[in-house]
Protein backbone atom coordinates (compact mmCIF):
# COMPACT_ATOMS: atom_id res chain seq x y z
CA UNK A 1 0.00 0.00 0.00
CA UNK A 2 1.42 3.28 -0.93
CA UNK A 3 1.37 5.75 1.76
CA UNK A 4 -1.11 9.09 1.06
CA UNK A 5 -0.85 12.04 2.76
CA UNK A 6 -4.83 13.54 3.41
CA UNK A 7 -5.01 17.07 5.10
CA UNK A 8 -8.30 18.71 5.93
CA UNK A 9 -9.10 22.24 6.47
CA UNK A 10 -12.33 23.54 8.12
CA UNK A 11 -12.64 27.27 9.53
CA UNK A 12 -16.19 29.29 10.75
CA UNK A 13 -16.16 32.78 10.39
CA UNK A 14 -19.25 34.62 12.70
CA UNK A 15 -18.85 37.01 11.68
CA UNK A 16 -15.24 37.35 9.71
CA UNK A 17 -14.39 40.18 11.34
CA UNK A 18 -14.36 38.31 15.01
CA UNK A 19 -13.33 35.42 13.88
CA UNK A 20 -9.83 36.74 12.38
CA UNK A 21 -6.53 37.43 14.89
CA UNK A 22 -4.89 39.38 12.67
CA UNK A 23 -6.59 43.06 11.76
CA UNK A 24 -5.51 46.07 10.51
CA UNK A 25 -7.00 49.77 10.00
CA UNK A 26 -7.91 52.81 7.59
CA UNK A 27 -8.37 56.00 8.31
CA UNK A 28 -9.06 59.08 6.24
CA UNK A 29 -10.35 62.60 5.74
CA UNK A 30 -13.30 63.50 3.55
CA UNK A 31 -13.12 67.39 1.94
CA UNK A 32 -14.80 69.87 -0.25
CA UNK A 33 -12.57 71.18 -3.59
CA UNK A 34 -12.48 74.06 -1.47
CA UNK A 35 -10.75 71.80 1.33
CA UNK A 36 -13.30 72.18 3.92
CA UNK A 37 -14.80 68.97 5.84
CA UNK A 38 -17.60 67.13 4.35
CA UNK A 39 -19.56 65.34 7.22
CA UNK A 40 -21.70 62.19 7.30
CA UNK A 41 -20.40 61.04 4.09
CA UNK A 42 -20.75 57.17 3.62
CA UNK A 43 -17.26 55.41 3.28
CA UNK A 44 -17.26 52.00 2.28
CA UNK A 45 -14.84 49.37 1.80
CA UNK A 46 -15.14 46.40 0.02
CA UNK A 47 -12.79 43.28 0.13
CA UNK A 48 -11.39 42.89 -3.37
CA UNK A 49 -11.65 38.96 -3.06
CA UNK A 50 -14.82 38.11 -1.66
CA UNK A 51 -18.15 39.63 -0.55
CA UNK A 52 -16.79 41.25 2.67
CA UNK A 53 -17.35 44.81 3.43
CA UNK A 54 -17.39 47.73 6.21
CA UNK A 55 -19.34 50.92 6.13
CA UNK A 56 -18.42 53.74 8.19
CA UNK A 57 -19.52 57.55 8.21
CA UNK A 58 -17.37 60.91 8.67
CA UNK A 59 -17.53 62.86 11.38
CA UNK A 60 -17.85 66.55 12.05
CA UNK A 61 -14.32 66.84 11.05
CA UNK A 62 -14.59 65.26 7.98
CA UNK A 63 -12.66 61.97 9.33
CA UNK A 64 -13.44 58.21 9.02
CA UNK A 65 -11.91 55.29 11.06
CA UNK A 66 -12.33 51.52 10.20
CA UNK A 67 -10.92 48.63 12.11
CA UNK A 68 -10.68 45.01 12.53
CA UNK A 69 -10.13 44.93 8.95
CA UNK A 70 -8.73 41.22 7.66
CA UNK A 71 -5.77 41.42 5.86
CA UNK A 72 -6.21 42.06 2.43
CA UNK A 73 -6.65 44.50 -0.56
CA UNK A 74 -10.01 46.71 -0.20
CA UNK A 75 -12.03 49.69 -2.83
CA UNK A 76 -12.36 52.16 -0.79
CA UNK A 77 -15.87 54.49 -1.86
CA UNK A 78 -17.13 57.67 -0.43
CA UNK A 79 -19.82 58.83 -1.50
CA UNK A 80 -22.14 62.07 -0.78
CA UNK A 81 -25.44 63.53 -1.82
CA UNK A 82 -24.38 66.45 -3.90
CA UNK A 83 -21.23 64.95 -4.78
CA UNK A 84 -19.61 62.62 -7.34
CA UNK A 85 -18.17 59.56 -6.11
CA UNK A 86 -14.61 58.67 -5.26
CA UNK A 87 -12.98 55.55 -5.31
CA UNK A 88 -9.58 54.72 -3.74
CA UNK A 89 -7.40 51.16 -3.84
CA UNK A 90 -5.46 50.03 -0.36
CA UNK A 91 -3.90 47.15 1.09
CA UNK A 92 -4.14 46.23 4.84
CA UNK A 93 -1.44 44.12 6.55
CA UNK A 94 -1.97 43.24 9.90
CA UNK A 95 -0.99 46.56 12.64
CA UNK A 96 -1.01 48.97 9.81
CA UNK A 97 -3.48 52.08 9.58
CA UNK A 98 -2.89 53.92 6.37
CA UNK A 99 -4.22 57.11 5.69
CA UNK A 100 -6.32 58.13 2.47
CA UNK A 101 -7.32 61.53 1.80
CA UNK A 102 -10.67 61.86 -0.89
CA UNK A 103 -11.19 65.26 -2.28
CA UNK A 104 -14.81 64.73 -3.28
CA UNK A 105 -16.08 66.95 -6.32
CA UNK A 106 -19.43 68.85 -7.36
CA UNK A 107 -21.49 66.06 -8.77
CA UNK A 108 -24.14 66.17 -10.93
CA UNK A 109 -27.28 64.22 -11.89
CA UNK A 110 -25.22 63.28 -14.97
CA UNK A 111 -21.83 63.16 -14.12
CA UNK A 112 -19.91 60.58 -11.99
CA UNK A 113 -15.97 61.16 -10.80
CA UNK A 114 -14.04 57.89 -10.32
CA UNK A 115 -10.21 58.11 -8.88
CA UNK A 116 -8.13 54.98 -9.18
CA UNK A 117 -4.93 54.63 -7.86
CA UNK A 118 -2.67 51.41 -7.53
CA UNK A 119 -2.01 50.80 -3.65
CA UNK A 120 1.67 51.87 -2.29
CA UNK A 121 4.07 48.74 -2.50
CA UNK A 122 5.63 50.27 0.38
CA UNK A 123 3.97 50.84 3.58
CA UNK A 124 4.51 54.09 5.38
CA UNK A 125 2.86 53.50 8.31
CA UNK A 126 5.19 50.37 9.15
CA UNK A 127 9.12 50.25 9.27
CA UNK A 128 8.58 45.89 8.69
CA UNK A 129 9.23 44.87 4.82
CA UNK A 130 5.83 43.14 3.66
CA UNK A 131 4.53 41.26 0.93
CA UNK A 132 1.19 40.50 0.52
CA UNK A 133 0.61 37.68 -2.17
CA UNK A 134 -3.20 37.35 -2.64
CA UNK A 135 -5.30 34.02 -4.05
CA UNK A 136 -5.37 35.02 -7.36
CA UNK A 137 -1.83 35.42 -7.69
CA UNK A 138 -1.35 31.70 -6.49
CA UNK A 139 -3.92 30.55 -8.74
CA UNK A 140 -1.99 32.57 -12.02
CA UNK A 141 1.53 31.20 -10.57
CA UNK A 142 2.76 27.84 -12.18
CA UNK A 143 3.23 25.01 -9.46
CA UNK A 144 2.27 27.96 -6.53
CA UNK A 145 -1.51 26.30 -6.19
CA UNK A 146 0.29 22.58 -5.24
CA UNK A 147 0.07 20.89 -2.38
CA UNK A 148 3.94 21.33 -0.35
CA UNK A 149 4.50 23.63 -2.75
CA UNK A 150 6.08 27.13 -1.74
CA UNK A 151 6.72 28.83 -5.07
CA UNK A 152 4.27 31.47 -3.49
CA UNK A 153 7.11 32.50 -1.28
CA UNK A 154 10.05 32.05 -3.63
CA UNK A 155 8.43 33.53 -6.23
CA UNK A 156 7.23 36.71 -4.75
CA UNK A 157 9.33 37.54 -1.59
CA UNK A 158 12.28 38.68 -2.14
CA UNK A 159 15.19 36.88 -0.82
CA UNK A 160 13.69 33.33 -0.32
CA UNK A 161 14.53 30.35 -1.49
CA UNK A 162 14.00 26.18 -0.76
CA UNK A 163 17.39 24.50 -0.19
CA UNK A 164 18.34 21.21 1.39
CA UNK A 165 14.54 20.37 1.63
CA UNK A 166 14.01 23.73 4.05
CA UNK A 167 12.68 27.30 3.70
CA UNK A 168 15.50 29.97 3.71
CA UNK A 169 14.75 34.14 3.70
CA UNK A 170 17.40 36.03 4.08
CA UNK A 171 20.35 33.86 4.60
CA UNK A 172 18.52 31.37 7.69
CA UNK A 173 15.97 28.73 7.69
CA UNK A 174 14.80 29.72 11.06
CA UNK A 175 11.02 31.25 10.53
CA UNK A 176 7.73 31.37 12.28
CA UNK A 177 4.12 30.18 10.29
CA UNK A 178 0.99 31.73 11.95
CA UNK A 179 -2.66 31.12 10.66
CA UNK A 180 -4.76 34.48 11.26
CA UNK A 181 -1.86 35.78 13.53
CA UNK A 182 -1.87 32.64 15.77
CA UNK A 183 1.85 31.02 15.92
CA UNK A 184 2.37 27.50 14.82
CA UNK A 185 4.01 25.56 17.84
CA UNK A 186 6.90 24.28 16.16
CA UNK A 187 9.92 22.44 18.19
CA UNK A 188 11.49 21.17 15.80
CA UNK A 189 13.94 23.80 14.10
CA UNK A 190 14.80 20.99 11.49
CA UNK A 191 11.01 20.91 10.25
CA UNK A 192 8.94 23.20 7.52
CA UNK A 193 5.36 24.08 8.90
CA UNK A 194 4.54 25.51 5.59
CA UNK A 195 4.03 22.71 3.29
CA UNK A 196 1.47 21.37 5.80
CA UNK A 197 -0.82 24.47 4.33
CA UNK A 198 -2.46 23.80 1.25
CA UNK A 199 -1.97 26.89 -0.87
CA UNK A 200 -5.45 26.53 -2.37
CA UNK A 201 -6.57 27.21 0.61
CA UNK A 202 -5.08 30.77 1.43
CA UNK A 203 -6.54 33.94 0.80
CA UNK A 204 -4.00 36.21 1.49
CA UNK A 205 -0.17 35.32 2.80
CA UNK A 206 1.47 38.11 4.51
CA UNK A 207 5.01 38.18 4.60
CA UNK A 208 7.46 39.75 7.27
CA UNK A 209 10.91 39.88 6.32
CA UNK A 210 12.38 41.61 9.56
CA UNK A 211 11.41 44.63 11.52
CA UNK A 212 8.93 43.00 13.49
CA UNK A 213 8.57 42.82 17.18
CA UNK A 214 10.65 41.33 19.38
CA UNK A 215 8.40 38.11 21.13
CA UNK A 216 9.11 36.41 17.73
CA UNK A 217 12.84 36.44 18.77
CA UNK A 218 16.29 37.45 17.55
CA UNK A 219 16.95 34.55 15.49
CA UNK A 220 14.10 34.39 13.08
CA UNK A 221 14.75 35.13 9.46
CA UNK A 222 10.60 35.26 8.49
CA UNK A 223 7.20 35.67 9.78
CA UNK A 224 4.17 34.02 7.39
CA UNK A 225 0.87 34.79 8.53
CA UNK A 226 -1.88 32.62 6.34
CA UNK A 227 -5.24 34.14 6.40
CA UNK A 228 -7.36 31.28 5.05
CA UNK A 229 -10.02 31.55 2.76
CA UNK A 230 -13.63 32.24 4.69
CA UNK A 231 -16.34 31.55 2.24
CA UNK A 232 -16.96 35.08 1.98
CA UNK A 233 -16.09 35.22 -1.64
CA UNK A 234 -18.35 32.20 -2.36
CA UNK A 235 -22.17 31.87 -2.72
CA UNK A 236 -23.00 28.40 -2.70
CA UNK A 237 -20.17 27.24 -4.93
CA UNK A 238 -17.25 24.84 -5.18
CA UNK A 239 -14.59 23.16 -6.46
CA UNK A 240 -12.99 20.02 -7.57
CA UNK A 241 -9.32 20.36 -8.79
CA UNK A 242 -7.43 16.60 -9.73
CA UNK A 243 -4.30 16.32 -11.36
CA UNK A 244 -2.22 13.07 -12.48
CA UNK A 245 1.42 13.16 -14.09
CA UNK A 246 5.05 11.50 -14.25
CA UNK A 247 6.20 9.42 -11.22
CA UNK A 248 2.41 8.80 -10.07
CA UNK A 249 1.87 12.32 -9.32
CA UNK A 250 -1.66 13.42 -8.17
CA UNK A 251 -2.66 16.50 -6.29
CA UNK A 252 -6.47 16.44 -5.55
CA UNK A 253 -8.71 19.37 -3.84
CA UNK A 254 -12.69 19.24 -3.07
CA UNK A 255 -13.04 22.61 -1.15
CA UNK A 256 -16.83 24.57 -1.05
CA UNK A 257 -18.36 27.54 1.11
CA UNK A 258 -21.07 30.13 0.74
CA UNK A 259 -21.96 33.28 3.12
CA UNK A 260 -24.89 34.89 4.43
CA UNK A 261 -24.58 39.04 5.62
CA UNK A 262 -23.35 37.61 9.04
CA UNK A 263 -22.55 34.01 8.59
CA UNK A 264 -19.59 32.70 6.49
CA UNK A 265 -17.99 28.91 6.11
CA UNK A 266 -15.47 27.42 3.96
CA UNK A 267 -14.19 23.96 4.38
CA UNK A 268 -12.03 22.07 2.03
CA UNK A 269 -10.10 18.26 1.89
CA UNK A 270 -7.30 17.67 0.08
CA UNK A 271 -4.62 15.00 -0.75
CA UNK A 272 -1.46 14.60 -2.70
CA UNK A 273 1.10 11.57 -3.60
CA UNK A 274 3.83 10.46 -5.33
CA UNK A 275 6.83 7.52 -6.31
CA UNK A 276 9.03 10.22 -6.79
CA UNK A 277 11.82 10.11 -4.44
CA UNK A 278 11.08 6.20 -3.78
CA UNK A 279 14.08 4.96 -5.91
CA UNK A 280 17.93 4.91 -5.16
CA UNK A 281 19.56 7.38 -6.14
CA UNK A 282 22.71 7.25 -8.66
CA UNK A 283 26.21 7.92 -8.45
CA UNK A 284 25.65 11.56 -10.59
CA UNK A 285 22.81 12.77 -7.97
CA UNK A 286 24.81 14.46 -5.34
CA UNK A 287 21.26 15.26 -3.26
CA UNK A 288 17.54 14.75 -3.47
CA UNK A 289 14.87 17.20 -1.82
CA UNK A 290 11.83 15.80 -1.50
CA UNK A 291 9.58 18.30 -0.76
CA UNK A 292 6.06 17.17 1.51
CA UNK A 293 5.89 13.66 0.06
CA UNK A 294 5.58 11.62 3.23
CA UNK A 295 7.16 8.75 2.25
CA UNK A 296 9.73 7.09 2.95
CA UNK A 297 12.82 6.78 0.72
CA UNK A 298 13.53 2.90 0.34
CA UNK A 299 13.97 0.56 -1.85
CA UNK A 300 11.79 -2.33 0.50
CA UNK A 301 8.13 -0.09 0.73
CA UNK A 302 7.63 -2.91 3.21
CA UNK A 303 10.19 -1.56 5.81
CA UNK A 304 8.56 1.00 7.16
CA UNK A 305 4.71 2.53 7.73
CA UNK A 306 5.82 5.39 9.01
CA UNK A 307 4.54 8.93 7.66
CA UNK A 308 7.70 11.14 7.26
CA UNK A 309 9.28 14.26 5.45
CA UNK A 310 12.05 12.18 3.29
CA UNK A 311 15.06 14.38 2.44
CA UNK A 312 18.93 12.60 1.10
Amino acid sequence: MKPVLLSSFFLCLLPAAIWAGVFGSVRGIVHDPDHRPVPNAKVVLKASSSDYEQAVTTGPEGAFEATALPVGAYEVTVTRDGFAPALQQVVVVSGSAPVLHFQLAIGTAQETVTVQEQALTANPESMTPVTVVSRSEIQTTPGADLSNSLNLITDYVPGAWVTHDQLHVRGGHQVTWAIDGVPIPNTNIASNVGPQIDPKDIDYLEAQRGGYSPVYGDRTYGVFNAVPRTGFERNQEGDLVTTFGTFNQTNDQLNFGSHTEKFAYYASVNGNRSDYGLSTPGNSTAFMVVCGLFTPISTDRRSSNALKLSCR
